[in-house]
């Protein structure tokens, strides 16, 4: 279970009464557990030790918690419950597990799942904004899990149960108060269908945990309920189906040395029955993400992040990089700087600009990342950038008349490979996202759209065949017999500027 994002202040108001919670195993004796005690009407959330005495001002509280007992063999057991209890003065409660129900789940599963469902559950504060930020909860397998039931509004109760086979299935219920038979069956014919596909060559580790986390429209107690899926080597595809609703595909890199270094929270998907739909992970090209130049009131401004990203996944789970960023007018250099967003997060390039004029920005960026080995042939691995545009910088801050473009090759293998000598059709777009809503765009458009291509590391560079298709190109690149393509592209805008964007390595022939 996930933390909360945000616990209340502790009230001003002086304890009149006080708490205690005693919580009982399932064979009857006494279990030390934490319980999580929340205020029904200002929020206000603590913990204590089971059995200890917690001084509370008097008023309306539920008080929750996992009662987990081990095993010398399995999982042990675990029994979620909760009460509410008005506290005017010293009060006592029991949490008794031997009045905890079994949370019983079943599913029309294929021949291939033979384990019990794995189940993770929690029980909610129903009144809050975030129910889930105010729970208690625990996980175990199928024929382990207990809930204690509890008709009130004031709690909720929801649960996600997990079969593993060929495919995994994913089901999650939530309901108001606990229900005396806590559970739910499911039909395969009533899912939707989510399908990880991950690839190899881009990412900074080979080795990717991917997971699916209950994302409600509305936040509930299902909210942050989690699925691990597969854990394994890129390349790779796994498929789970889930119940309808709205879930956050996720996913881990680790690098050589064990370390978490990448990997992201795509967008949600909101899926129907019986619907489906494919999150790719590590597909060629990674390219800038987001961040554009910034001219007003007499500086310039450029964000150096995001600068090597995953397209599939966004700017927020972007690699590291270190980079050297020079601004120039005509034949003088304004600024020079190298800059990393390694360990900070909040490098900025920013230089003071006085008059009207055609200027030059230029990004050269690698991936950084000290204390890890890339892997041999990493995609990716570096980009340039170079805008040249007008600007006024008396003018109050806009975003400078420029363009990111990214790439989308077709027809590449699972280790973002093309064949050899044969040519690959790669979909450009460029575009401008937004940078805020206080920052204004200065107003410009494609007036053409160039692409080169490059086999030697970009020694030399040939043009590339390119055709309008839609609000993108569809650029044609004959492969080599080896090596790697790098792809460059070069957008003219109807201010007269043009940005041009290079991606080494872009993709591999194999």
């Amino acid at each position: 279970m996930l933390a909360p994002l945000f616990v209340p202040a502790a009230s001003a108001q002086a304890a009149s009464g006080s708490l205690t919670v005693t919580t009982l195993g399932r064979h009857g004796t006494k279990v030390a557990t934490t319980v999580t005690v929340v205020n029904a009407s200002s929020g206000e959330r603590r913990t204590v030790k089971s059995g200890k005495r917690l001084s509370l001002p008097a008023g309306k509280y539920l008080a929750m918690t996992d009662i987990y007992e081990s095993a010398t063999d399995g999982l042990g057991t675990d029994t979620i419950g909760a009460t509410v209890v008005s506290v005017s003065g010293a009060k006592s409660v029991t949490l008794d597990a031997r009045k905890g129900k079994a949370v019983k789940v079943s599913l029309d599963t294929p021949a291939d799942v033979t384990a019990p469902a794995r189940i993770s559950a929690q029980v909610c504060a129903a009144n809050m904004d975030m129910p889930s930020a105010y729970s208690a909860g625990g996980w175990n397998d199928a024929g382990a899990l207990y809930a204690i039931p509890n008709s009130s509004k004031l709690l909720q109760f929801a649960y996600m149960a997990q079969w593993s086979g060929n495919d995994s299935y994913v089901a999650v219920k939530k309901t108001t108060g606990i229900p005396a038979a806590p559970g739910g069956s499911f039909k395969r014919s009533q899912l939707a269908t989510l399908r990880f596909s991950v690839r190899a060559g881009t990412q900074m580790g080979t080795q990717n945990d991917t997971a699916l986390q209950a994302a409600p429209k509305t936040d509930d107690c299902t909210t942050d309920l989690y699925a691990n899926v597969t854990d394994d080597s890129a390349p790779f595809s796994t498929t789970v189906h889930v119940t309808p609703g709205t879930w956050q595909p996720r996913d881990g890199v680790i690098a050589n040395n064990g370390d978490g270094v990448g990997g992201g929270s795509p967008p949600v998907r909101t899926l129907k029955a019986g619907q489906s739909f494919t999150q790719y992970f590590g597909r060629a090209v990674w390219s800038p993400m987001h961040y554009l130049p910034i001219v007003g009131e007499n500086s310039l401004t450029f964000i150096p992040d995001a600068l090597i990203g995953d397209p599939d996944v966004g700017v927020w789970g972007a690699d590291p990089t270190k980079e050297t960023v020079v601004l120039s007018k005509g034949s003088t250099t304004v600024k020079k700087q190298t800059l990393t967003n390694w360990g900070t997060g909040d490098a900025e390039f920013s230089a003071a600009i006085h008059s009207v004029g055609t200027y030059r920005l230029t990004v050269d960026a690698h991936r950084y990342h000290p204390g890890i080995t890339f892997p041999s042939g990493m995609l990716s691995s570096r980009i340039t950038l170079d805008w040249r545009f007008k600007a006024d910088p008396a003018k109050s801050g806009r975003v400078a008349p420029v363009f990111m473009t990214r790439f989308l090759p077709a027809g590449l293998n699972s280790h973002n490979q093309a064949a050899a000598n044969s040519t690959t059709t790669v979909t450009v777009s460029a575009g401008r996202g937004s940078q805020g809503p206080d920052t204004k765009f200065t107003r410009t458009t494609v007036k053409s759209l160039k692409v080169w291509a490059s086999s030697d590391g970009g020694t030399t560079w040939k043009a590339v065949s390119v055709t309008r298709s839609g609000s993108s190109w569809k650029a044609a690149v004959h492969n080599p017999a080896s090596g790697a393509v790098a792809l460059r592209s070069q957008v003219t805008d109807s201010t007269g500027g043009t940005s041009t964007e290079t991606v080494y390595r872009a993709y591999a022939i194999g």
